[in-house]
């Protein structure tokens, strides 16, 4: 078993590691240690969030139980109510939902809702979030929405309103009989809690640094192979290679928190770079990499024309690679919106793994690992030869 196959081992025998669980704070814990057995400079970074469990979540009408699963962060309720439905906005509108059980469906589920704090939510998002507090139902139902890579409606710690996942079996019996009465129970607790980052350094005080960085938390719901534990896991094999070596550059290794749900461990990070932030030439983030039916991509931003021949050069010895274009679903993002050039590696052809039960180690390639990280031990190499921005 190679190297970076052993630390993605690792990190999927925790399990699902979300923001604030134990399971999150054991990953953070080895993930330093690995830093420190390199020989590395670590710091841990930690912030504020919070925690969420659940119990218990029942639906259920006329004493027949309905399949349903609490949305992560919903707070509890025991509620025994009318429900009332609405597929769109003005539907929403209209209804007369308050200290009602409230069924979504159609447009208005086309696309999971951003978090009330997300610096990307669109303004279909701030409507639909603006209308459900002021027409205050009792709590949200809604069947899967219509992305296959995650199906829940809301996972929002800021949103207290309770919420339920639904079968769209369960969503047309409700929707079959207008305004029957239903029975749902949530179990669940919210608890304040902390999260971290993990950086480590080479050469803390360089004038010139290389970011490579990826993260660690996962959804509730899976193991996070691809997602992201193949990131990390080759991210902890480059320090192991990278840390001896004195390639002219401080690298500064990046393991992320909150990539999943809000708080982003990416805030706290800024906060800290704030003194050196613009020495970083370049970022480098790995999210989604590893799995054995997907092919390696790689993309650019913000970055010159001779910026991204040079990693296009790089990129053309590895006939598995391919390039695609830019994405900003990850935490290069936070580099490339600030003017700092990033590139992102991630796979082609396996979107549906993402957030899912059945991502897990069977699934996994090592060869795809190694390929990613000899991939940007080359970039490395030639970026350490740029001269300062």
């Amino acid at each position: 078993m190679s190297r970076i196959f052993e630390h993605l081992t690792t990190l999927t025998n925790f399990g699902p590691r979300p923001i604030g669980s134990q399971a999150n704070q054991a990953a953070a814990d080895f993930i330093a240690s690995t830093f420190s057995a390199a020989g590395l400079q670590v710091e841990e970074q930690p912030y504020a969030c919070t925690a969420w469990d659940v119990q218990k979540t029942l639906l259920e009408i006329n004493g027949e139980r309905l399949d349903a699963a609490a949305n992560p962060f919903s707070p509890p309720c025991d509620v025994t109510a009318p429900v009332v439905c609405a597929g769109t906005l003005p539907e929403l509108e209209l209804a007369a939902a308050k200290g009602k059980l409230l069924l979504l469906y159609g447009e208005l589920v086309s696309v999971p809702l951003s978090p009330k704090s997300w610096f990307l939510k669109e303004e279909r998002d701030d409507k639909i979030l603006q209308t459900l507090e002021a027409i205050q139902p009792a709590a949200l139902l809604a069947p899967p929405t219509a992305t296959d890579y995650y199906g829940q409606l809301t996972e929002d710690w800021e949103l207290n309103l309770p919420a339920a996942t639904i079968s769209a079996e369960a969503a047309r019996r409700l929707m079959q009989n207008p305004d029957q009465v239903a029975h749902l129970c949530i179990e669940a607790v919210r608890t304040p809690a902390a999260a971290r980052n993990i950086v480590a350094r080479t050469h803390p005080n360089a004038k010139k640094r290389l970011v490579l960085c990826a993260h660690f938390d996962t959804k509730i719901n899976t193991p996070g192979a691809s997602d992201n534990g193949g990131g990390v896991a080759v991210l902890l094999g480059l320090a192991e290679r990278l840390s001896k070596p004195d390639s002219g550059i401080g690298l500064e290794f990046v393991v992320f928190n909150g990539e999943e749900y809000l708080p982003m461990g990416d805030d706290e990070y800024l906060r800290r770079a704030e003194s050196y932030f613009d020495s970083i030439q370049c970022a480098i983030n790995m999210d989604g990499v590893g799995p054995m039916l997907g092919s390696t991509s790689i993309t650019a931003f913000s970055e010159s024309e001779a910026f991204e021949a040079k990693v296009r050069k790089a990129a053309v010895t590895f006939p598995g690679v391919v390039w695609v274009e830019p994405w900003p679903e990850s935490n290069h993002s936070t580099f490339a919106f600030r003017g700092i050039p990033a590139l992102a590696l991630s796979a082609v052809g396996t979107r549906s793994l993402a957030h899912q039960p059945y991502d897990d180690l069977a699934g996994m390639s090592a060869a795809k690992l190694d390929e990613v990280a000899s991939l940007v031990e080359k970039i490395v190499a030639d970026l350490a030869k740029i001269p300062a921005k």
